[in-house]
């Protein structure tokens, strides 16, 4: 019994999962003063956990980790792939320019923090990784160092990400929180539905409900097929090297290749009538979502623990470097969003999330928006692709700078 509670086995990966995502669901429904940080207690439960000296498996954590990124990455997919394409036209161009700046001034920065403050460029890199909460990101700067000679630069790489990234979290919902008053954004007059999606949402439905009277499809009554078969072929879309011309290529990972794939998949599925709504937005859509953005927290935190504690000993001024990178950033692109070209707020947590490859930042808006709206997860797919190339790229440009 003992062994239940301190082995490096199964058991105990699964027991200290299960305990992190309970407590952390328990502790999301707190809010002080109307707040709430949600899902993300997960995350905090979870470094606790690892903090008080609980060590399990880490390739059973790294697995589960990943798989459940997989999952919240598909769901997201599929809930906005019927609409995504549509959602582009009208205003995908603006987002990405503003990812593009995004990723931009997040560059800027870490490189000015670096010379300013006398800090290594390539510790600074794992800095950024975690600030931006990109672990592709991270996998990608620790190789190009890896290849050039220097193991170990890694691990300073990887101690810089897991100082930044638990704020990282904080910090871009507290981006979203800050930006309402701000901006003096009214949630009970915000739309939570654009006439664009509304327009394409009705024929979207007419066009279903014509299909299911002309035919019965086998596709939607087994939909963990369809599934499988789309996150299949998005790892091995993600895993596809692309030269970039430095030392290592980029790659749209485990999370930027499923993301896409299933954005396609139910674009195409819903415009050849091969599903139904069931499939790409039904309770079980929600739930996978749910269930994958509470085991990647889980596992980020439980994993994170140890080091995170012991890095913020050492260099704990990282800490302050790493909100400056996270906060700043979006504070000014999402401010111009809503002020100059007048982007719904809903839509602008999400791009918040996506511009920064951060689930739990999608999590919370979904949860902050009324039952059914979508925006948040059309404006976080819609610069996600786009945004994981940057960052993975990116990364990897600060620690070949640095040799």
């Amino acid at each position: 019994m003992y062994n239940l509670f301190t082995g490096s086995g199964v058991g105990p990966c699964i027991l200290y999962l299960a305990i992190s995502i309970f407590l952390g669901l328990l502790l999301g429904k707190i809010k002080i003063a109307n707040i709430s940080l949600g899902i993300t207690w997960v995350l905090f439960v979870g470094i606790v956990i690892s903090a008080l000296g609980v060590t399990l498996n880490a390739g059973m954590l790294h697995i589960v980790k990943e798989f459940g990124l997989i999952l919240f990455v598909t769901a997201v997919g599929l809930q906005v792939g019927p609409t995504f394409f549509n959602s582009f036209k009208k205003g995908g161009l603006a987002m990405n320019l503003m990812a593009l700046t995004n990723v931009a001034l997040g560059v800027l920065i870490t490189y000015i923090i670096a010379k300013v403050a006398n800090q290594s460029l390539t510790d600074m890199a794992g800095v950024y990784t975690g600030a931006i909460t990109n672990t592709p990101g991270l996998s990608a700067a620790q190789q190009a160092v890896t290849d050039a000679g220097d193991p170990d630069a890694a691990h300073r790489l990887a101690a810089g990400y897991a100082v930044a990234y638990p704020l990282a979290v904080v910090g871009m919902i507290m981006t979203c929180i800050i930006l309402r008053p701000l901006c003096r954004i009214d949630l009970k007059k915000e739309p939570a539905v654009l006439e664009t999606e509304i327009s394409n949402n009705d024929t979207v439905e007419t066009r279903l409900i014509a299909s299911l009277q002309e035919s019965k499809r086998g596709t939607s009554k087994q939909p963990l097929i369809p599934l499988f078969i789309i996150i299949a072929i998005g790892i091995v879309i993600g895993s596809i090297p692309i030269p970039v011309g430095m030392d290592a290529p980029v790659k749209l990972g485990l999370a930027g290749g499923p993301l896409v794939t299933a954005i396609i998949g139910g674009w195409l599925g819903v415009k050849k009538r091969w599903f139904d709504t069931e499939f790409t937005d039904g309770k079980g859509v929600h739930m996978l979502r749910e269930v994958g953005i509470a085991l990647f927290l889980a596992g980020v935190g439980l994993g994170a623990g140890g080091v995170f504690v012991e890095t913020v000993k050492l260099h704990y001024i990282w800490v302050l470097y790493g909100v400056i990178i996270t906060v700043v950033p979006p504070m000014i692109v999402a401010t111009f969003g809503r002020l100059v070209l007048k982007m719904n707020y809903y839509t602008l947590m999400g791009f918040i999330g996506g511009s920064h490859t951060d689930p739990p930042t999608l999590a919370f808006a979904n949860n902050i928006a009324p039952d059914g709206c979508k925006l948040p997860n059309t404006g976080y797919a819609t610069v996600y692709p786009l945004t994981m190339f940057l960052r993975i790229f990116t990364a990897q440009l600060l620690v070949l700078l640095a040799m």
